[in-house]
C-alpha cells in the first residue's frame, strides 16, 4: 500500500519572523511516526523582516522565505509555486509569525488580511479535491481567510477568535495538545504556542492533528 504523502508549507525559520521550528519539526516527526511521508514547500518571496530572536529587535538584513525554510527541511524543499495537488494526500501549515507575516498579512491587517497567492492556490486546490488540510498555532487564520466557513481553533485567545468569526469561520476553544476537527470540510487545527505550551505538548498536538488527517484520507 502506498504511503500517504503530506505537503508541508513553511514560512521561514524562527517563530518571530518565520515558521515556528518546534511546530514544524514535530509535524514532520508526527508524519513519519504515523507511517506517512512529506514534502516541504515555501513561497519563493522576500521575508517581511528579520528579527533578532534574543532581543526581538528588527535587523538590517533581508532574507528569502524559501531559503530560510530550507534550514528546517534540510535542503529538501520546493518552491510553493511548483506544488501539484495530485502529489499530496494532505496539506499542513505549521505556525509561527511567518504564517502571519510572510504567508499572509494577518499580523498587520487582522481580519482584513491578504494571503500569498501561491498559498491560496494550494489551499483551494486541496480543498476542492476533498483532501484534508491541517493548521497549527496562528496558521488557522489563513484557512479562515481563504475558505471562510470552517471550524477552527487558535486555543483560548478571544481577539483572534473574533477575527476568525469576522472572516466567516467558527472558533472551537481548545487546550494544549487538543485539536479541533471539521469533519465535513476535512480541516484539523491545534493551538500549539497560541497557548503557554511545553515542547511535548506541541508534539502531542501535532501527532493528534496528523492522526486525524490520516483518518480523513480514503
Amino acid at each position: 500500500m502506498r504511503k500517504k504523502n503530506f505537503a508541508v508549507i513553511l514560512s521561514g525559520c524562527g517563530h518571530q519572523d518565520g515558521a515556528e521550528i518546534h511546530e514544524a519539526t514535530l509535524t514532520l516527526w508526527a508524519i513519519h511516526k504515523n507511517g506517512a511521508d512529506f514534502q516541504c514547500y515555501a513561497p519563493d518571496i522576500k521575508q517581511h523582516h528579520v528579527l533578532n530572536h534574543i532581543t526581538g529587535q528588527e535587523m538590517s538584513e533581508k532574507r528569502n522565505v524559501l531559503i530560510e525554510s530550507a534550514r528546517i527541511a534540510r535542503g529538501k524543499i520546493a518552491a510553493l509555486a511548483t506544488f501539484a495537488p495530485d502529489s499530496a494526500d494532505g496539506l499542513v501549515i505549521p505556525g509561527g509569525f511567518g504564517a502571519a507575516k510572510n504567508l499572509s498579512s494577518y499580523a498587520f491587517d487582522g481580519a482584513q488580511c491578504t494571503v500569498n497567492p501561491d498559498v491560496t492556490t494550494a489551499i483551494k486546490a486541496m480543498h476542492a479535491a476533498g483532501k484534508p488540510i491541517g493548521a497549527l498555532c496562528i496558521a488557522p487564520v489563513i484557512l479562515a481567510k481563504v475558505l471562510g466557513n470552517v471550524t477552527l481553533t487558535i486555543g483560548q485567545d478571544q481577539g483572534t477568535a473574533d477575527n476568525l468569526a469576522a472572516m466567516g469561520a467558527r472558533h472551537q476553544p481548545t487546550m494544549q495538545g487538543e485539536i479541533a476537527i471539521d469533519w465535513e470540510r476535512k480541516i484539523v487545527s491545534t493551538p500549539c504556542y497560541m497557548l503557554n505550551s511545553r515542547v511535548d505538548q506541541i508534539g502531542e498536538g501535532a501527532d493528534n492533528l496528523i492522526k486525524a488527517m490520516l483518518e480523513m484520507m480514503v
